[in-house]
């Protein structure tokens, strides 16, 4: 069996990546940035209550819950 010719000792690999800064990291990022693309974001749609089954929340949970101001009153 042959050794690959991108076969890298570790000690030989983590002394070269160690050597980079953070500038040099952020300058990375920067680069890389455009090539990776982000979905739109879809507003999620409410499900109609007849479509959930099976679901059993404690009468303690939904005391919590119903008191949070985002989710309750």
């Amino acid at each position: 069996m042959t050794e690959s010719s991108s076969y890298e000792p570790v000690s030989r690999r983590a002394a070269r990546e160690s050597d980079l800064t953070l500038a040099q990291l952020r300058g990375d990022c920067v680069r890389m940035a455009p090539h990776w693309r982000v979905p739109p974001v879809t507003p999620d749609m409410p499900v109609p209550p007849s479509r959930i089954h099976g679901v059993v929340v404690p009468a303690v949970s939904v005391r919590l819950v119903d008191a949070m101001p985002r989710y309750g009153g």
